[in-house]
């Protein structure tokens, strides 16, 4: 085992924040070490804190690196290199707030609430590399206050593919008076956020989502899915809505991903967006392009920018199932059966239904 390295001190917005361990290398493959990381997050300090800032945010953490063959906790298997760290670590410093959340079980538990960069700096060096904040506030935690869209290639499309499906997303949005702000996911994904009055339920804003999606649906039917089992969707995307439910928090801009390119989930231009590709923005690229066009989500910091009304997607929701009977769709498994939802079962092993079934 390699020799640890003598723990240095970043001063970060005013404190002072220790780095265990400083040479550990964090993604071998492009020479990048645990205080690469930390000190990225300090050169984008305000897009990474203007994402997170006041928001109850999941930790996913990376204490060995992302090495070859690491692999994620699961529930089934707790075992693996990383992990997701719902509630506030022990020994935390006593300028880490917290925001207490529920989750769907009723369960509940105190999330990180980064309030300044440092916070930031500090996760950092417990092997954070990306960040998952609530679409809600500390002040409100019951109350959504983005529409998070996640736009997911399945097998046999890319990130090309969800990048053409976009500006439709964005066309939809402005037929109903919104606006939203595109990312790249750090993956092959697009995410587009929009900030909305923070009035709205996890439900009414994952129904405002389905309804979205399922106008996507209808206007690109050979490009885009909104169905929930994976065996239906073909090669397509993927509008994920269920990640707008309770508890599914999506990579903050700014974040890293677990990858081995190191690349960044990184907010962009609807100009941009066709030519660009994931693999442009990663740790080392993306300091110097936030120098130079600034925080492109600063609209979406909590308490600033515009606020957009849900009410003409909810509208729209009630003319779906009104016209055509289309309700409520499938939540997660772990979920408790929600009121509405149709049978959570995968097609495919459905039981036929038999002469008895229909009385």
């Amino acid at each position: 085992m390699a020799a640890t390295t003598p723990a240095v001190e970043l001063e970060v917005a005013g404190r002072t924040v220790r780095v265990s361990n400083p040479d550990r290398p964090y993604f071998p493959e492009r020479g990048l070490t645990k205080r690469d990381v930390v000190e990225y997050f300090v050169s984008v300090g305000d897009g990474i804190l203007g994402a997170l800032r006041e928001r109850p945010t999941t930790l996913e953490r990376w204490p060995r690196g992302v090495f070859e063959g690491a692999t994620m906790s699961t529930r089934a298997d707790n075992h693996g290199d990383a992990f997701y760290q719902k509630r506030v670590p022990q020994g935390a410093p006593d300028y880490v707030e917290t925001a207490r959340i529920a989750f769907p079980s009723g369960r509940t538990a105190d999330e990180v609430r980064p309030t300044e960069l440092a916070v930031v700096a500090w996760a950092a060096n417990l092997g954070t590399i990306t960040f998952h904040p609530w679409p809600v506030t500390g002040a409100d935690v019951e109350s959504p206050d983005q529409l998070r869209i996640d736009l997911d290639p399945q097998p046999g499309t890319d990130f090309s593919d969800a990048a053409r499906v976009a500006p439709h997303v964005r066309e939809i949005l402005q037929e109903m008076g919104m606006e939203g702000w595109p990312k790249t996911s750090g993956g092959r994904g697009v995410h587009i956020f929009v900030p909305i009055e923070p009035r709205w339920t996890f439900t009414q804003a994952r129904r405002a989502t389905i309804a979205l999606g399922r106008e996507l649906e209808r206007r690109l039917p050979d490009l885009v899915t909104i169905k929930w089992w994976k065996e239906e969707r073909g090669s397509k995307i993927f509008v994920d809505y269920n990640q707008m439910a309770r508890d599914r928090t999506i990579a903050s801009a700014y974040s890293i991903r677990a990858n081995p390119r190191a690349t960044v989930s990184t907010p962009v231009t609807w100009e941009e967006l066709p030519d660009v590709d994931p693999d442009d923005f990663d740790v080392t690229t993306v300091p110097a392009r936030f120098a130079a066009v600034g925080d492109l989500y600063a609209p979406l910091v909590a308490g600033a920018g515009p606020r957009f009304s849900l009410q003409p997607l909810l509208d729209l929701a009630d003319r779906d199932e009104a016209e055509h009977g289309h309700g409520d769709l499938p939540y997660p498994p772990e979920y408790p059966k929600m009121p509405g939802e149709p049978k959570r079962v995968q097609p495919s092993r459905a039981k036929p239904a038999t002469s008895d079934d229909a009385g």
